[in-house]
Formats: structure tokens, sequence, C-alpha cells
């Protein structure tokens, strides 16, 4: 039987191909908005498939800033710039909400964000994070306490999972392991080397030591490691990603706040944006989406 929904959404999935759009120059004819989705590279389309996959009828823009990716080793400050310049790009082009799929983002800038900038700026608007949906699942998986997070220097160092983590349960133990090149490797399209399966294994052994029974994959360009990272953790051990747990969460959140759903466009449609040579984007950005996308580059100020 064809699935006639799927078909609409992927007749309605290519993006209109023109000039690079700066600030300002989409505008939705029909007056509604979108949901826009940030993430420093590729990782935040494998959750935005999930998102998609989840709640079709939304209408969609995807940002990937790879032109400046990782942001795992940038100081917060320039993270906190290079995200707010994003958020600014998808407010500016009719997103209402948006959701940091980039973990190290949404460590390192959502506060700063929501507290400050969104009041002076964007009053009315949303940005979401990642983190809080993937710490509270991780508690609810955990049975023994104790939880790993792999995930960038930058996350890592803010000690964000740490706090998200003990808001939800103190007596949870967490293990942290910064893993510095598996981005560079993703965002470079040789996530299957056989050099990925060895870097994975000395990065989740000192964790698998700390008899764990939940790994957080704090980091989105994680998920399309996922299959090789439960070969190597075995089949016990609960995995978290945001891929799995977003959709879910969001799809609450809009039911909380009916005002802010019901200003929001439904008609199946999705772009995506990327900051650096768009056919290189579309090319692995599709592997992570898990189907052909078409790509606009974007201008970041």
């Amino acid at each position: 039987m064809v699935d006639t929904r799927r078909l609409k959404r992927c007749e309605l999935l290519s993006a209109r191909v023109g000039s690079s759009p700066t600030l300002g120059t989409m505008t939705q004819e029909n007056g509604k908005k979108r949901i826009g989705i940030f993430d420093s590279g590729f990782g935040g389309l494998h959750v935005t498939r999930s998102i998609v996959n989840a709640l079709p009828q939304y209408e969609y823009l995807y940002l990937g800033d790879s032109a400046r990716a990782p942001y795992g080793d940038r100081s917060q400050e320039t993270i906190y710039e290079f995200t707010r310049q994003a958020v600014e790009f998808l407010f500016a082009n009719d997103c209402e909400l948006v959701i940091l799929a980039c973990n190290t983002a949404s460590s390192e800038a959502l506060r700063r964000l929501q507290q400050e900038y969104l009041p002076e700026r964007h009053p009315g608007k949303r940005i979401l994070g990642v983190l809080i949906p993937a710490a509270e699942d991780a508690i609810e998986r955990s049975s023994n306490k104790r939880i790993g997070v792999i995930a960038t220097h930058g996350t890592v160092a803010s000690g964000a999972y740490l706090r998200e983590l003990a808001k939800f349960d103190t007596s949870v133990k967490v293990f942290q392991k910064a893993c510095p090149l598996l981005v560079p490797i993703v965002e470079s399209g040789d996530q299957d080397s056989p050099e990925m399966d060895t870097i994975l294994k000395r990065y989740l052994a000192p964790l698998l030591q700390e008899s764990i029974d939940t790994l957080i994959l704090g980091c989105t360009h994680y998920g399309i490691l996922e299959d090789k990272i439960r070969t190597i953790i075995g089949p016990y051990i609960h995995i978290v990603s945001s891929t799995d747990v977003v959709p879910d969460k969001l799809k609450v959140y809009l039911e909380k706040h009916p005002e802010l759903e019901a200003r929001l466009g439904k008609n199946a449609q999705m772009q995506f944006y990327s900051t650096d040579r768009t056919d290189n984007f579309k090319r692995l950005g599709g592997i992570f989406f898990g189907e052909p996308i078409e790509v606009e580059q974007a201008r970041l100020d």
C-alpha cells in the first residue's frame, strides 16, 4: 500500500534554489510560522528526521553551520555568538520556535539566549534545547543510577549534563567522556571507516569500566554511530539519543502551548540551509536525513 502522506511530504521536501538568503529574505505568504532547527552541522538532521516523521504536518526550516563546525572546542562566548546569529536567521525567516539540536549550543548558549536575548529582541518566541529531554529520559531508564555521557569537549566542560541530571536525582553518578575526534570524522563522511571503530572503543572503555547501565549520546552527530556504539557496549546498556526523545517532548510541549501551536503552518514543508558548500551538505546531509535533500546556502551575520 502506498503511504500517501509520506509521498506528499517528499514532494514538498525540495527547497527553493536561488540566491543565498540573508536575514529576513523569506516570508510565509499565509502568515503562518515555521519550526526552526539549528545544529552546528549535519548531526541535527538525524534528529530532524525523527521530528518530521513524528510531526509531519508542520513546516520546518533546518540550518546547519557546517562552515564553522565543530563547535565543541570553541570558547563559550564564540559558541553563544554563533548560536545567536543562527537563531536570528531562523527568527527573521518566519520561525516561531527554534530547537537547538546541537548539544554544545544547548549547554553553552541556551540559558543566556532565553534569559537575555529573547526578552529583548523576540518576546513571545521560543528557543528549546535537547539536554533536558535526554537527561530526563536517562534518569527514567537507569536502574543502578550510573549514567555515562559522551559529548564534545565544550558540552563536557560546561557541566550541563551534570546539572540537569542532578535536578532529577541528586544521588545519580555521572561519568563523562569528551570525544573530540568524532564530529570531524562524521562531518567528513568517514563514519564507516575502520578508524572510527577503534576510536569509539577507546572513548567508551572508561565508561564501561564504571558499570554504567545508561549511556547518553550527548551530541547529535553521534546518532549515526548508534549501531556501532551498540555493538561495542552490548545489548544491556540503555542508549539515550535525542533522536528518540525529542519528538515526543516536542509534541507534549506544543500540546501545552496551544497558542503557539496555532501560529504554526501545517503544509508539511521542509527547507534546508547550510553555511558551507551546498553540494557537500546535500550529499552527506541526505545520509543523515535518510532521503535526498535540496540545500541553499545561508549567510550568518
